[in-house]
């Protein structure tokens, strides 16, 4: 936990000022934080708790995550004040039960990442970007993807449909909105155990559909709401025997985002047969605070241009 915090308070005074950044904006588009997919744009947000309950062929899991992400370079009127590069740390700590031997707890490893969003066209929301992922050791192992530091790349993008043209039935279309990632996570040392992983978000915005398209007359909190689905996959692709095989689930939720918060929650399906003992049943929930839109000292960042 001191690792955590020492992380924690060295993102938060690592800024230097300039304006509010609205969460996920895009253009018109403003995208959700995906429960386990990477979320694309640089933010300032921290994820408070991301509770996760797994039954599995064997076990009963329960994650607590948490992080946080920071901007450290602005955007400006070029991409529309699209934030572009970002920073963050997080981890989880895990209980397991399994229905033979004795429980495990303890912490994860650590997760930190720079961010960066080198395309962005607003006009057609849409922004791609880049992430370098490390994971170090610090917890149990038990609960640890690998024995030894890891580090990759991560590909990253998004894109709503609110340029689709403005016809009968086709424009119920525009608020589709769709992120996704890819990224390989090999392990610096140790045995070959390298991660490939890959999610897709496909996500229709009530919000997008009431404020751009059709006023449906829809009230609070319904008028915020985001229905979403994630394919998630997942494959050690060096690794010891019986650890192979691909991982595939999709992840149905709904969400609801507004000016300082989200609130999201979602289960999980397998989708091959591999998935299916590691997935029997699955409940995971996310609270996102944008604590820029909170806290003043939130919005500042290290360079880029300024904010009007």
């Amino acid at each position: 936990m001191r690792r955590i915090g020492s992380l924690v308070t060295l993102l938060w005074f690592v800024m230097a000022a300039t304006q509010a950044w609205a969460h996920g904006v895009v253009g018109d588009y403003v995208f959700l934080e995906p429960l386990i997919a990477e979320d694309p744009t640089p933010a300032n947000e921290f994820d408070v708790i991301e509770p996760n309950w797994t039954k599995s062929a064997g076990a009963r899991t329960f994650a607590l995550g948490s992080s946080i992400e920071k901007v450290i370079g602005a955007g400006d009127a070029g991409d529309a004040w699209v934030p572009r590069w970002s920073i963050g740390a997080g981890s989880a700590w895990n209980y397991e039960s399994p229905e033979r031997g004795t429980n495990l707890s303890g912490f994860g490893e650590v997760q930190l990442f720079l961010k960066y969003a080198f395309w962005v066209v607003p006009e057609h929301e849409f922004l791609m970007g880049a992430m370098v992922d490390l994971a170090v050791p610090a917890g149990n192992s038990a609960f640890e993807a690998q024995s030894h530091a890891s580090v990759g790349p991560e590909l990253l993008w998004e894109k709503g449909l609110g340029d689709l043209p403005d016809w009968p039935i086709v424009k119920f279309l525009r608020p589709l909105g769709f992120q996704g990632d890819f990224g390989y996570l090999p392990a610096l040392a140790g045995p070959a155990s390298h991660l490939l992983f890959a999610d897709q978000v496909i996500e229709y915005s009530l919000m997008y559909l009431s404020n751009s398209v059709y006023d449906l007359g829809l009230k609070w909190p319904l008028r915020n709401v985001f229905l979403f689905t994630e394919i998630n996959y997942s494959q050690l692709v060096a690794g010891p025997a019986g650890q192979v095989f691909p991982t595939l689930l999709a992840t149905p939720g709904i969400a609801y985002v507004g000016y300082r918060f989200e609130l999201s929650v979602g289960t999980q399906f397998a989708l091959n047969r591999a998935s299916i003992p590691g997935t029997h049943a699955a409940v995971i929930a996310l609270l996102d605070i944008f604590y820029d839109s909170i806290i003043a000292q939130g919005n500042w960042t290290l360079f880029g241009g300024g904010h009007p």
